[in-house]
Order: C-alpha cells, then structure tokens, then sequence
C-alpha cells in the first residue's frame, strides 16, 4: 500500500467519524487538498470548506466563495457561527501560524475545536509545524510524505508517457525506476518541474539521468547544515585500496536498487579508519564521483549551538536535509572530533551523548539512499557503539600503501603533473625510498619534482632530483611508530583491510573478510 493511500484511507475514517480537529504536517498543500477532493466526493453529507490568505473561504468542490474575510482570525470566526448553526461542516485552514504554543489564536482554535465537538463539525490546519499539544489532544494527527518511489514512478510515467510518439524516450521500465529512486524524497509539483525541464529539451536521454540528480540538488542548495562538496573528477584517482574498491563495486547497484521485496535496506556506507594521510578523504570525494553522485559534507563543529537544544535541532535538521537530496554521498570527516566527548566524560550538559544517539538511530532506522563515508584518524575516541554492526555496512581500515599500490600512486602523482611515465629501474628505487610513507607523503615528494619542472622547465627534472625529494620526507611512520602500530593493532581486530592484504604487513593475519565476496 502506498503511503498516499494510506493517508488517504485515515482522512476517511477521521472525517466520516466526525473527529473535531485534523492537523495535517505536510509542505505539499496543493497534493493535499487534491487528496481533500477526492475524499469529498464520498462525503455528500458532510461540505468541505477551505480558507487561503488569497482568497478567502470557499466551497472545495465547486469553488464557490462563502466568506470574502481573507484573514486566518476571521476564517475561524466564521466557521465557529456555520458549525453553532449546521451539521457536519468541515473547514480547511491552509495558512495557520502561532499555533505551536499556548498563543491568543491557538486558544480561539481551540475554542472552535471544542464547539466542533459538540454539533458534528470539523477544524483541519494544515502546517509544517508542531502543533501546542492541549489542541492537538482534540484531534488526531497526520503527515503526508512526499511521494515514495511508486508513486513518483506514476508520476514520472504519466508525465514521460504523453511525449512517447512526439519524441524520442529512451528511457525503458529500468530507467523509470531509477529516476524514481533518484527524485523520491521530493515533492510532486518538484519532480513535475524537473521533468518538465528534461521535456523541454525535446527528448530525453539515458545521460539526462544525471540530471535528474544535479536538478535535485539545485533545490535543496542553499539548505543549511550540510555543505555541498565540488568533486573535480580528474584530482580523484586513488591508487591501491583494491579490497575497499572492490566491495563499492559489489554495493554500488544496490543504492538505487528496489530491495523492498528482499526486506533488507540500500547500503548505509562505511568508517574508514586508519594512517592519517592514507587516502581516506579522498577516497570519499572517489566515491561519489565514480558513481556520479553528489558529495555533500557533515561537520559537526558546525552543529554544536550556545543553547539547550541547539545542536540537537541542527543535527536533524543536517540529517533531513541528507534524506531530501538522497541518493547521495555524505561524508563526514574526522567523525571522531565530533562525536568524541560521549566517550569522554565531557561537561557538555550531556550534549555529545544525545548526538551521539540521535545520529546513531538516523544512521540505523533511516531508509533514504543516503551512502555515508565516515573517516576517522584517532579511533581511540570513537564511541564503541558506532562501532557495532548494525551502523556501517563495514569498517574498513587504511594502511600505509604496500610496494605495489606505492608503485601506482608514484605513477599517478607524475602523470598529473609531469605528464609523462617513471621508467622502471628509477620507479623501483623509489618504491624502496618510499617504504613506510603514507599516501600523502608520496604526493609531497612528487610535487617537489614538478615545481621544479615547472619554474626550470621539464629538462630539470632528473633521477637525482626524485631522489632527493623522496629522501627530503620524514613519515609519520619514522616519527611516531608507536602510534602507527597501536593504531594497527585497533584495526587488526575490528576493521577489514582496506588493500585487500594483511594489516602491517608483518605476516600478521587480518581477521576474515565478512563480505560475501572471495
């Protein structure tokens, strides 16, 4: 059953059982009052009014005005005297305001609620906010959600199919479906603008699927709480991590995939944790790039507030904005920073540990196709219930590159920016110079190289001067091999290894993939 016929199906039931007042949370009044209509028609005992700032008081069905008084005051007025002197009138508040609280309106809806009750009449406010609960307990509540993926894959069709024989559709029943998985999370007249848009272009494209993403985007852009990320796609080659690689490989089609039927939810995403400087920042920007999907960024230095409440409010407002522009890549850098002081007793009032838990259920309990890439350096500060199985689809740990995927990185850093291939006998010695850095200490030694060859020209670059570059860099793990290794041994018992080979490379066994894949 669909999430519309649902609420419709309740709206039925309240209004036939004369219930004094209905509040509707929802953004989408135009869908709303089509669903009002439908439902109207069934009642022929039982007229519906509805009220606009524009327009006054009208008769739903027929349009017909009954009261001038354009004013939310007067509309109530009004429809306090018909229900004092008629049976089972039912009026539609479209435009409410100050009724969270124990306000002067909100105690004149009130009043009118409890004269509703006594002759068979009907108040209903729709509104997008909370409702003050001595008025809420008169009635009954609904929320009508945007449309799910069944419903936009009606609307996308209806709206699609007219133009079949005007021009060319390439879009077939599997291309239906993922654009529906793509708009779900939107509204109805939201997701009829964008087609629309594709409409205009006088065909539509398997390409213009990625439009589909880059217009929902564009809508929710000036949204607070989260940061869209700009993803430059030829800055994103990101060299070894074969074992990390290869399980997006076997999630991404399952992000958009309807799984319904299966009972289980699209993939929730992965912490990587590990060496600093290791790749795992950029390996979130890879992501989303590889399977052209926006990157947005959650910081929660940003979401902590002054007040009582504040970071609680901002945190799920950040969330809500997550599932709205779904699907999409969120990342969240160094999550250990910002959910650290749960795990340390910190005199925040206890505001890290609600955080904590609101994020933690979000992360769990949420369906929108929201794929999160945590990264995490420090992981003695990560709370041990981000941890549990049930959060991340998997814990992933990076470790400094092994020969070969050193090997590749050298070769990627070069090519960018001298354009050009390492020949062999010099990629060998510098694989060995190389042993013990991270990613990060890599692309600083080859970038010495090419500022060079950019200030005195590509006939400077020399074996000497690779050389010298890589001899110039002093690790993190030459510096702080303590903290190398103890950060090793955390990832050797609780994460899968990014590589695909054994953490440290000691001979130490990782702990057994639990992937599916051999």
């Amino acid at each position: 059953m669909s999430d519309t016929k649902e609420f419709k199906e309740a709206l039925t039931r309240y209004l036939k059982a004369r219930i004094p007042f209905i509040s509707i949370r929802s953004a989408e009044r135009a869908r709303v009052l089509d669903i009002f209509k439908d439902v109207a028609s069934s009642l022929s005992n039982a007229p519906i009014f509805v009220h606009t700032l524009s327009q006054g008081t009208k008769e739903l069905l027929t349009n017909r005005s009954v009261s001038e008084d354009r004013s939310v005051v007067g509309a109530v007025d009004y429809a306090s005297q018909q229900i004092a002197q008629r049976q089972n009138l039912s009026f539609i508040l479209t435009e409410v305001a100050d009724i969270e609280d124990d306000t002067p309106f909100s105690r004149q809806l009130l009043d009118a609620v409890m004269l509703a009750a006594e002759h068979g009449g009907v108040l209903i406010v729709i509104t997008t906010k909370p409702v003050w609960g001595q008025l809420q307990r008169f009635g009954m509540s609904l929320v009508l959600s945007p449309p799910n993926e069944d419903e936009m894959l009606e609307i996308i069709r209806e709206q699609v199919g007219a133009y079949r024989n005007q021009f060319p559709i390439e879009w077939d029943a599997a291309d239906e479906r993922q654009a529906a998985a793509i708009l779900a999370g939107i509204s109805q007249i939201e997701a009829e603008n964008i087609i629309a848009t594709l409409l205009a272009n006088g065909r539509i494209t398997k390409d213009d699927l990625r439009e589909l993403m880059l217009a929902k985007d564009r809508i929710f852009a000036d949204i607070s709480g989260i940061e869209r990320v700009q993803v430059r796609g030829e800055e994103l080659n990101v060299g070894g991590l074969g074992g990390l690689k290869a399980w997006l490989d076997r999630e991404r089609p399952l992000l958009t995939a309807d799984l319904r039927e299966r009972g289980i939810r699209p993939p929730r995403g992965c912490l990587l944790v590990g060496v600093p400087g290791c790749g795992k920042s950029l390996s979130a920007k890879a992501i989303a790039h590889n399977w052209s999907l926006p990157l947005y960024r959650l910081d929660f230095s940003t979401i902590y507030g002054q007040y009582l409440g504040q970071s609680e409010g901002r945190l799920k407002d950040a969330l809500a904005t997550a599932d709205h522009v779904a699907p999409c890549v969120l990342w969240i850098d160094e999550i250990e920073k910002g959910l650290a002081g749960a795990t340390q007793g910190s005199l925040d009032g206890g505001t890290s540990s609600r955080l904590v838990g609101q994020f933690l259920y979000w992360l769990q309990e949420a369906r929108a196709r929201v794929f999160v890439v945590a990264t995490a350096n420090d992981v003695s500060r990560l709370p041990p219930e981000l941890l549990r199985r049930g959060r991340f689809d998997e814990v992933f740990f990076v470790d400094l590159p092994t020969p070969d995927e050193r090997r590749e990185i050298i070769n990627i850093y070069a090519r960018r920016g001298l354009k050009k291939e390492i020949p062999d006998p010099l990629m060998q010695e510098l694989v060995d110079l190389s042993e013990g850095f991270a990613g990060s200490d890599i692309e600083s030694a080859v970038r010495e190289v090419v500022k060079e060859a950019y200030l005195r020209g590509d006939q400077a670059v020399s074996d000497d001067l690779f050389r010298r570059s890589f001899q110039n860099v002093v690790p993190l793990s030459k510096t702080s091999p303590e903290q190398i290794e103890a950060i090793r041994a955390w990832g050797r018992e609780r994460a899968v290894p990014a590589s695909g080979q054994p953490i440290g490379g000691s001979g130490v066994q990782a702990r057994p993939r639990r992937s599916v894949l051999s």
